[in-house]
C-alpha cells in the first residue's frame, strides 16, 4: 500500500477532532498508531481525547506518554451513556474510533455520531466477526477455516457487533506453519497501516 501522505495544515484548513475509546485490555498499539500519525501530519486530525474505563489502564499510561490528553467513563456505570456523551462535548470531537473496545456503544452516542464512527477488527469481514469474535480467536477461526488469506477490516459502528458498512481492508497471506499468534503479528502490522489511512479517508471525503 501506498504511504498515506501528508496532511499540510494551513490557515484554511483546520484538523478534525477525533476522540479514541478503548477497552480495558490490549496494549493500545492502534491507538498509538493515530496518535503518531496525527502528531507526524500524516492524518488531517487531532486527538482530542482518549476515553477508556479507568485512569490506571495501560493504552491511558501509553496515552498520556504521548501527550494526548485523556478522559475516564466507566461502561459498567448506569450513567455511561451521558458521561460519554458529556466527555465528547467537552472534547468538541467530531469523529469517533475504537481501539480495543469490546462492548457496544449507546444507542445515544450512535444517534450522535452517524457514520462518523469507526472500529478496526483482525480480520476480513464479513468474516470472522460478531459477538465474541476479538484477539487470538479471530486468528484461530481464520486458520481453522482453511482460507488462504487474511487482514484487517475498518467498518462504521452501528447497533450490531462488526455489521458496520465495510471502509477499508489490508490484506495478507496465512503462510504455512502459521499460528494465531504469526498471523495475529502479521495482521498486527497491518492494522497499523490501516486505522490511519481509513480515517485519513473518511475526513477528506468528508471535508472535515
Amino acid at each position: 500500500m501506498a504511504g498515506i501522505g501528508r496532511f499540510r495544515r494551513n490557515r484554511n484548513t483546520m484538523p478534525a477532532k477525533v476522540a479514541i475509546i478503548v477497552g480495558s485490555k490490549g496494549r493500545g498499539s492502534n491507538m498509538l498508531a493515530l496518535i503518531e500519525a496525527s502528531q507526524a501530519g500524516d492524518l488531517p486530525a487531532e486527538i482530542v481525547t482518549v476515553i477508556g474505563p479507568s485512569a490506571d489502564i495501560p493504552s491511558l499510561q501509553v496515552a498520556r506518554e504521548n501527550q494526548a490528553p485523556t478522559d475516564v467513563a466507566d461502561p459498567t456505570d448506569e450513567t455511561y451513556p451521558e458521561r460519554l456523551l458529556s466527555v465528547l462535548k467537552e472534547r468538541q470531537a467530531e469523529w469517533i474510533c475504537l481501539a480495543g473496545y469490546l462492548r457496544l456503544l449507546p444507542a445515544q452516542i450512535l444517534q450522535r455520531f452517524p457514520n462518523r464512527i469507526l472500529n478496526i477488527h483482525p480480520a476480513l469481514l464479513p468474516k470472522f466477526g460478531g459477538p465474541g469474535m476479538y484477539g487470538l480467536r479471530v486468528h484461530e477461526a481464520v486458520l481453522s477455516s482453511g482460507d488462504a488469506e487474511t487482514g484487517c477490516t475498518i467498518h462504521l459502528v452501528n447497533e450490531r457487533y462488526d455489521e458496520g458498512k465495510i471502509i477499508f481492508q489490508l490484506r495478507c497471506p496465512v503462510l504455512d506453519g502459521d499460528t494465531s499468534e504469526s498471523l495475529a503479528a502479521r495482521v498486527l502490522k497491518l492494522e497499523h497501516q490501516a486505522y490511519p489511512a481509513a480515517l485519513k479517508q473518511l475526513i477528506e471525503s468528508h471535508g472535515r
